[in-house]
């Protein structure tokens, strides 16, 4: 089996390259609605303790363990984890580009309903009169409804036509590796910047849009002894900076061998949180200009609630529509770009295959999953739920997928390096080349504090799970009453099942470990 070299896997051109795609890769979809939604739902200011506790506690360190790997390996992730922990690091590695790849299926099919919304700016979507084919939506609307408009549009065909150009332009992107990713991040990442700055002034210019500020800067502490809260924020940071899902390490993997990871894992993980504090400025002080209810997750928040108050600008409407969504699109497409990287490198370092052969690989399946999420049939004429079953699948599979998988890897991801590999190994290949050395601080967050918090988080969520019974089991889905039990199941054989054929099915060497002359002894360091 042939082996891909180094110089054929592709490097970074520059520092800035690699960390404006790794910060892009963190700056997506859930970066602009998703923290607004969490601050809201937990306490305003008071969700803070438990984001900043993630940030420094999570966040941070496992940064710095997928970038270390990546760096020190040179490998995607199911590779790297095979040099700390053998095949069971590598069926770890391959589950979580498994789920990966469930989750870019999913997070495509939305950004293909974003391109539906961003040409529909210029078209209907600012314009009284919307319907959609469900009950609640039959009479034409008395004023703009971004609702009616957005159930509209899912209940036909034209989205599967969106995904279908979302994962073209994916692969006009990807199609030369770091050269192409770099050349398309130097124009989207600054682009979202410059937009997000926009919607800030745009937003604390109106009357009232002060005062969203000020709530999400006021702390609530009443909700800081929820398990929910730290629920969320733990949730939102892996999301966020896109840890658990392969991408970061196959990123840091076209690094040079003398590449600074702390450093760069500070950059990424501080530009990604920027980012957040100026979306969640933007979004309230839009919420609170326009008297409009924050609550929602990322769908309800980008599809329904901004929207209607972009309508409030009349004539400047479409204009801004379009902005929005067109700042949506750039942001997903720079993070789904990555989520299609990681498990592309892992097969191109596990076959030795060539790039294209690779993305053909993930490119049939990806988009053959994000079509299925957006299929029109309705399910639930009265929108006592979700509506189409596109939109059915996509609430189920994100339940599982999201609440679990990420933490999950996380969560083995510190285990393998902190007790398996011995996290001071880690730590000293990274101190070699960085100008922010890492203590003995850090031997303790990896074997301790981070598995300690994960293992509360999922422990916890598993116990609500099972308690209240399972997921959107009582949703009304017409004759398709069998989802709620297929869609767990079929996330498990799909993940855990290519993770064992990759792993056990396709059995190639052990990568050799860059950590064996890495002394397990604290003094030595």
């Amino acid at each position: 089996m042939a082996t891909i070299s180094q110089e054929e896997r592709g490097t970074w051109n520059s520092k800035l390259g690699f960390v404006l795609a790794a910060s892009g890769s963190a700056i997506g979809l859930g970066n602009i609605v998703f923290f607004a939604s969490n601050a809201y739902q937990y306490g305003g200011g008071a969700f803070y303790l438990p984001y900043f506790v993630a940030l420094f506690a999570l966040g941070i360190p496992v940064m710095i363990v997928e970038f270390g790997l990546g760096a020190s390996t040179r490998r995607a992730l199911p590779q790297a984890l095979s040099a700390v922990a053998g095949k069971r690091g590598e069926f770890v590695g391959w589950w979580s580009l498994s789920c990966a790849l469930l989750i870019t299926m999913y997070y495509i099919a939305i950004l293909g309903w974003a391109l539906g919304m961003m040409v529909g700016a210029l078209g209907g979507l600012f314009e009284p009169g919307a319907t959609a084919p469900f009950a609640p939506f039959l009479e034409p609307s008395a004023g703009v409804s971004s609702t009616v408009y957005f159930f509209d549009l899912i209940a036909t065909y034209w989205p599967m036509l969106a995904v279908l150009v979302i994962w073209a332009l994916n692969g006009m992107i990807l199609i030369k590796g770091t050269a192409t990713i770099e050349k398309a991040v130097r124009i989207f990442v600054p682009l979202m910047w410059l937009f997000m700055i926009g919607l800030i002034v745009l937003a604390l210019t109106r009357d009232g849009g002060l005062d969203g500020v000020l709530y999400l800067f006021t702390p609530d502490f009443a909700g800081v002894s929820d398990p929910a809260v730290w629920k969320g924020a733990f949730a939102q940071m892996f999301f966020s900076l896109s840890l658990g899902l392969g991408t970061m390490t196959a990123y840091a993997s076209y690094l040079p061998k003398r590449s600074d990871v702390v450093n760069n894992s500070l950059l990424v993980s501080f530009m990604n949180c920027g980012f957040e504090f100026l979306a969640g400025v933007a979004i309230f002080g839009l919420l609170f200009a326009f008297a409009l209810n924050p609550v929602g997750g990322t769908l309800s928040l980008s599809f329904f609630v901004i929207p209607q108050g972009i309508a409030e600008f009349g004539a400047l409407a479409k204009v801004l529509g379009f902005a929005f969504f067109f700042l949506m699109v750039v942001a997903g497409l720079t993070s789904s770009i990555s989520l299609i990287e990681g498990p592309a490198a892992a097969l191109r370092d596990k076959l030795g295959i060539s790039r294209a052969a690779a993305l053909a690989i993930v490119f049939v399946p990806g988009a053959l999953g994000s079509l299925a999420y957006t299929l029109p049939t309705i399910v639930d004429p009265g929108l006592a739920a979700n509506g189409t079953l596109g939109l059915s699948l996509l609430d189920m599979m994100d339940h599982w997928v999201f609440n679990y998988s990420l933490l999950t890897v996380g969560f083995l991801e510190v285990i393998f390096v902190g007790w398996v590999l011995g996290a001071s190994k880690l730590r000293r290949a990274v101190n070699l080349h960085t100008r922010i050395p890492l203590g003995p601080w850090f031997d303790v967050v990896l074997k301790y504090v981070a598995p300690g918090l994960l293992g509360f988080v999922l422990i916890w969520s598993l116990i609500q799970e099972f308690g209240g019974g399972l997921y959107a089991a009582g949703n009304p889905l017409g004759g398709f009453d069998w989802l709620p039990v297929a869609v767990p199941l079929f996330w498990l054989i799909f993940t855990l099942g290519g993770a064992a054929y990759l792993t056990y099915g396709r059995p190639t060497p052990p990568p050799p470990s860059p950590f064996d002359t890495m002394s397990d002894d604290v003094s030595a360091l």
